[in-house]
Order: C-alpha cells, then structure tokens, then sequence
C-alpha cells in the first residue's frame, strides 16, 4: 500500500516537525496527487496478482497501450544477456509498457527502479533496485544488476536516472549517466536501444522549469493523465559493445553517441552506430517435433536425448530453428555471420545430424554432413562448402570420393558443459556404421578472431608443426601468415619431436594469454594414431567474424583403438552413452 505521510517520513522527516497548519493540507494535497486512496484500492483489489500479471492489470485499468512494428519487435533478442538502453518520457507506464513488450518476446526481464516503484510487492521479482534519483547507486545494487546480466537476462535501463522534460530540441531526457556502458563492458552485454514516444501535460513541464522537485510531485498525478492513450515505441538493432570499445572516445563520448543514435529512431534515420541484426526468434516447439518424427534415428543416449538424421526439406522450422542457434553459438564465441540465421545455399545438399531433447524440446546441437562422393566431377565441386575457402589440388579426388565433409558443428550455448558434443561424434560414429565405404571426414575448423593475435598464431604454428600435410592437397584462398615478431616467441617453445611435452607447453602460453586449446582441435588431433590427421592450411573466413579455419583430414583407418571403441563399435547407442 503507498501512505503519503510514510513516504514523507522517509524523504523529509523535518517536514513532520511543521506547524499542523502547514503539514495537514500539505500532506491532503500530497494524497490527492498521488491518488492514494485510488492507488491503494487497486492494488488491494489486485492483491493476488504478481508480475506480468500485475503489469497487464495496470495497463488494463489505464487502457494503456503501446504500438510497435513487427519488424522492431522482431530486434528484440529472444535469449541472451542484452541492456535495453531506453529514454524516459513519463514516468511510470513507459516503464511497465517496456517490461510488457520484452516480456511478450521473453519472461527473464528486468527493469532498473528508484525505492518508490520498490514498494509496490507484486512488482518485485522483476525489478532491480537503484535510487536514480539519488545521483549514485550501492554497490550491491549494481552487482545485482551485473549479475542478472550474466545469468543471460535482459535489463531495462533508464540512463537519465529521471523523467524527460522540456527542452529547446523538444521533450527530450536530461544527462544520462555513462554507468550503463561500463556495465555492458564489463558484462560483454549488446545495447539494445528502444525509443519511447509519449509526453507528460504542459502544466508538468511548466512546473519543472520553475521548480523541478514540484514537477516530480506531479509525476503520479501525470500517469492519471495517461488513460486511454497509445504511444509509439521504436526498437532499434543491437550495438554489440565491441563496436563501441573500438571507437577512440571516452565513455562521456560514447555515452552522447549512444544517445543520439537513440533520438534518431523516432525519426527512422540512420543509425550513428554500427549495429547488427537480432537472432531469429525461436520456432514453435511443437512443429520442430513434428517435422522430425520424418528424421532418420540413429540412437538415443542414457538421458533421453535423441540422435537424428535430417535432410533439407523447403520452408522447414527445423531448418529455421537450426539456422538460429547455429548463430547464437559461433556469435557467443565472436564468431557468426551477422545475420538473424546461420543458413547458405549448402544447407539444402546437406544432411544434417542433430542432437534433440526429446524432454525439453530443444535442438541441442548438430553437425552438417556433406556426402562428397555425390560431387567428384570438377563441375561439381563448388557443391562442396570448403571450396569456397580452400584450392583443392586434383590429389584430393580420390579423399572426396570415400569422404564425408564436416562442418558448422555447434551446441547451443543452454547445453555447454553437458557432453552434448560427445553425444554428436556418437551420431557420427552412428552414421559411419551405416557408411562403411567411407574413410576420410575433413572440414574448416573454427579458431576465433576474439582470442589474442599471439594465441592464434601459437595455435597455427603448433597444428602446421605436428600436423602438416606434406601433399600439399590444400591452399586457403586467403592464408593466414603468421607475425615475425611472433615467430621468434613462438619458434624456441617447441622442440617439434614430443607432442605430449609441446602440447603441455601449448596449454601453459595459452592460459597465459587467458585462453584454450579449442575443443574441436584437441578432439580431432588426439581422435587417430600418428598420420592419421592433417591440417592441409588455415585460412581466414572474413564472412564469420574473421575467424581463422583449419582444414582438417582424418584417416579413419588411422583410429586410435580406444576411440574405434568408443564411437565405432557396434552397439546399442543407449548401451554406449550410459558412461559418458
């Protein structure tokens, strides 16, 4: 319940010193503005409602309504930690009308909010305190807010910290601190910017040009004013924060840049920044698993999860949703194409082995499996996808001819860390039971343009070092070279005769560096007895983030034992995940 003569407490308790004269219609004038006994009847009319529930409620008793392209609802990213950097034109429905549209796309939102919306309970779980108004914020404040960002939520921000007023551009927001950006920094979060149209009454923005603190009195008042009003709300791309810690400006700088680029929504001009296009939204879960029940089975692991085989089929929501979390993954790790999915023409001559929770509903992950042997003929090569990035010699015709290709392997990130990559080679060692004309599986394998210069070139010069190809069957279009000044760190740290010692010391320099021997790397170099892997040349991919790709072969007859006998034996798939 909101009580006046409390909130006067709190704020200004001298106040309550006054003579009686003075504080008695004061404070019935107080009550009147805020709407108290209104205000408290509603919210205990509405005492069982909590959250979204709550907000649908307010905006109902208001009829207050928002309107909002599809093509900007569809820039809200579904998953995924993300700031939504908006300006603040009313006061409390602006607020709750951007905690609704979010949530129509996902449930894991928050709002920043001053102690007075704090005091509203059924509001509480999706709100994150911060006195605005006070001109600074706790500390563990702002680690609540760091740390909803890092559970992969999305969090509403108002960087003025107070309502926007009149001003010689219009009605526009005062200051915004730059808080918002160190956060997104420190948490690698996208801005979201989202620009909310709407305005208070004249008599608020008289008010506040001759005495502000009489104008934020008027503030629950104003929202009275808001019935039966719709504003237009603009939804821009995401500015990843990399575009911005680019930019040689101070965070004073970035944070005016920011908010520009924000203005310029309303107007559909140009964005300032460098944005990039959401992921897709999510396909229907129900309609993925219908589309898959036609998807080849290849076995099923101890936790239920299901392998499968899928081919390309046209308009497939399996496809779209596979597309889409293909992106998340490689963007999550800096790569990605930049697009709302991860799809090429290859898809359609592919197959595709996918990892499904039959539980959950979900695409775990997958692998895309390109029968080669289908286009040996020269003419047909550029069916294959490599050749885009790689000049084959002719001696490679006879690897294509009993070779799969592999490539744009991924799990999405909600499954890391839960074997799920070990559960696809399962369905690889399940398709290769069924091919057994097949002898070679080769393909890109991604290093990441985010890990530091000196690690990559580490890595490069390692996997050329133990892994060379001395046929030469391989020439990446666009080769990566290793810096000189790196050679000459690089070179006395390995001996090149002991792998295990030299892949320790690879290990040590990298966690130096603060990085990893990526997975796929270790798991294909270590899958097969000496010979049996090469890496033919790596090559820069400028249309996925610049990341470097690895051209692998692997020589199945090469197999080390132990792994013939963990991917390859023959048995019951749902026998062979049990100890995974």
């Amino acid at each position: 319940m909101i009580q006046v003569e409390q909130l006067i407490a709190e704020k200004s308790p001298q106040f309550l010193q006054q003579n009686p004269m003075i504080r008695r219609p004061t404070i019935g004038l107080l009550r009147w503005l805020f709407h108290e006994s209104e205000v408290n009847r509603f919210l205990e009319q509405q005492q069982q409602l909590r959250g979204f529930d709550f907000v649908d409620r307010v905006l109902d008793y208001f009829d207050f309504r928002y309107q909002v392209s599809q093509s900007d609802r569809s820039n809200i990213p579904a998953s995924g930690r993300t700031l939504v950097v908006a300006n603040h034109p009313l006061g409390a429905l602006d607020g709750l009308a951007l905690l609704r549209l979010i949530g129509e796309i996902r449930q894991d939102v928050k709002i920043i909010a001053n102690d007075m919306l704090m005091k509203f309970d059924p509001l509480q779980r999706l709100l994150l305190p911060v006195d605005n108004l006070a001109g600074g914020s706790p500390r563990q404040q702002l680690k609540r807010i760091k740390q909803s960002l890092l559970r992969d939520e999305a969090v509403i921000i108002f960087p003025a910290g107070e309502v926007s007023r009149m001003s010689p551009g219009g009605i526009r927001d005062g200051a915004w601190s730059s808080s918002y950006l160190k956060l997104a920094k420190k948490t690698n979060s996208p801005l979201l910017p989202v620009h909310v149209g709407g305005r208070n009454s004249w008599l608020f923005y008289l008010s506040s040009m001759l005495y502000r603190p009489l104008s934020s009195l008027l503030l629950a008042h104003e929202m009275f004013r808001q019935r039966r009003r719709q504003i237009p709300i603009r939804v821009g791309q995401p500015i990843p924060i990399q575009e911005l810690d680019q930019l040689p400006l101070g965070n004073s700088e970035k944070n005016k840049l920011v908010k520009r680029h924000l203005y310029r929504l309303a107007k559909g001009r140009k964005p300032l920044l460098k944005t990039e296009k959401t992921v897709a939204h999510p396909q229907d879960r129900k309609a993925l698993k219908q589309e898959l029940k036609q998807a080849v089975h290849l076995g099923a692991t101890a936790d239920n999860k299901q392998i499968l085989l899928f081919d390309y089929r046209e308009d497939s929501a399996v496809m779209r949703e596979l597309g889409r979390l293909r992106e998340i993954a490689f963007r999550q790790v800096g790569e990605g194409t930049g697009q709302k999915r991860d799809l090429d023409q290859h898809d359609s001559n592919y197959r595709h082995l996918i990892l499904w929770d039959e539980e959950e509903l979900e695409l775990v992950g997958a692998y895309r499996i390109g029968e080669t042997n289908r286009w040996i003929n020269r003419s047909d090569r550029d069916k294959i996808y490599s050749t885009e990035l790689f000049d084959y010699s002719e001696e490679m015709a006879p690897y294509f001819a009993r070779g799969i290709e592999l490539g744009r392997s991924f799990v999405q990130p909600k499954y890391w860390g839960k074997r799920s990559l070990d559960y696809l080679w399962y369905g690889i060692g399940a398709y290769l039971r069924q091919h057994p004309e097949i002898r070679y599986m080769f393909g890109p394998v991604s290093l990441s343009n985010s890990y530091p210069s000196l690690a990559k070139d580490m890595l490069v010069y390692f996997y050329r070092l133990y892994f060379a190809d001395p046929q030469q069957l391989a020439m990446a279009y666009s080769p990566h070279s290793i810096e000189e000044e790196h050679l000459d760190l690089i070179i006395p740290l390995f001996s090149g005769d002991n792998y295990e010692q030299d892949f320790k010391e690879l290990k040590q320099q990298l966690k130096h560096l603060g990085c990893t021997v990526p997975t796929l790397y270790k798991q294909y170099s270590e899958v097969c007895e000496e010979g049996g892997v090469r890496f033919l040349d790596f090559g820069v991919d400028a249309d996925f983030g610049y990341c470097i790709d690895g051209l692998v072969l692997v020589d199945l007859e090469k197999l080390k034992p132990t792994k013939r006998n963990r991917y390859l034996a023959e048995q019951e798939s749902t026998q062979t995940t049990e100890n995974l």
